[in-house]
């Protein structure tokens, strides 16, 4: 007999396609186990396939090629511990396969373009990021992979974005003011007219005052600090590293922001940022930096993304075993009176 687990905790991963949302599901398979977690692709709900899109002219960002009235209907169910029978997009023949069961796990996480589209998907999640990329890194990102990978022109290239723009702005983009955490990569600061953004400038934007959820801080909550951690301690190439923390603003919300701009030489040294961060949600000391350690190959692991990549995912974890443990202790509390 399968068992139902007594909690589903819904967690909501958004962005455009190439934004790094497959590494980062591979960071959180490394916290939570395979086994704990599911992961539900919102492409499964595409209400039109590949041809009917090209035929009608309709993108899959835009909400007309999606099925939002299944996709509440079913992540509301596995959120309630049933199983479901989820279709299936396929993605190398662009067609609508027949569905498969799925059985809830402890953790779900609904990663894809719409994820906190839908008001009735969003108020089903009980944590969200959304991972943003500037168009200057995205465009050059894509042109490197599609003329150095697929052959294709520079012009196929900017075209193919520029034909997705007005949908990602319309459908897309406006996701990120719901998310309770931003992962944001822009271009240096640090190499003047720099072209090939191989250096990047990546801030963390949390949101303040969501239940449960401490945002991480750079030696003093709350100030603003500007800090080179180049020296002794923190080997650093050209151009160096610079960090900032401190309040903003983002979306009429009261948000905390760390930023990292530049690259790291070595993993092991991040054990010295590790000393000087706190709210981390950490279990021991120098967990961060195993956790980066554990996979340097994955793309970003020696810059901003895969550190805040780790740091969210931590955020995820305590919001999990909060949620679980605290149900724990009201369903005990209740069993005893």
């Amino acid at each position: 007999m399968i068992s139902t687990p007594d909690r589903v905790v819904l967690i909501g991963v958004a962005g455009d396609s190439g934004c790094g949302k497959s590494t980062f599901l591979r960071r959180l398979a490394d916290l939570f186990g395979e086994d704990s977690m599911t992961v539900i692709c919102l492409d499964d709900y595409h209400s039109l396939d590949r041809y009917q899109r090209k035929e009608t002219g309709i993108t899959a960002l835009n909400p007309a090629a999606n099925n939002f009235d299944l996709m509440y209907e079913q992540i509301k169910a596995l959120k309630e511990g049933h199983p479901i029978m989820k279709p299936i997009y396929n993605h190398e023949t662009g067609l609508i396969d027949p569905p498969e069961l799925v059985r809830p796990t402890p953790i779900v996480v609904i990663e894809g373009l719409h994820p906190m589209y839908d008001e009735r998907v969003r108020s089903l999640l009980d944590f969200s990021v959304y991972l943003d990329i500037d168009d200057e890194v995205k465009i050059a990102w894509k042109i490197q992979r599609d003329m150095a990978e697929r052959g294709h022109t520079y012009e196929d290239v900017l075209a193919a974005i520029n034909s997705r723009r007005p949908d990602f702005e319309s459908y897309i983009d406006p996701q990120k003011a719901h998310a309770d955490v931003v992962i944001q990569i822009l271009p240096t600061k640090l190499i003047k007219d720099d072209k090939d953004r191989k250096v990047l400038r990546v801030r963390l934007i949390q949101k303040d005052g969501v239940e449960g959820f401490e945002p991480v801080y750079l030696f003093d909550e709350g100030s603003s600090i500007d800090w080179i951690p180049c020296g002794r301690k923190l080997t650093c190439s050209y151009p160096g590293i610079r960090m900032f923390y401190g309040p903003d603003s983002y979306y009429g919300h009261s948000v905390s922001v760390l930023e990292v701009d530049g690259r790291f030489d070595r993993l092991e040294e991040m054990i010295y940022l590790e000393s000087h961060l706190s709210n981390l949600s950490t279990k021991f000391y120098g967990e961060m930096t195993e956790l980066l350690l554990k996979h340097k190959e994955y793309p970003g692991s020696d810059n901003g993304s895969g550190l805040f990549q780790v740091l969210v995912g931590l955020k995820m974890r305590a919001a999990y075993e909060r949620l679980v443990g605290g149900e724990a202790k009201m369903a005990a509390k209740a069993i005893a009176n």
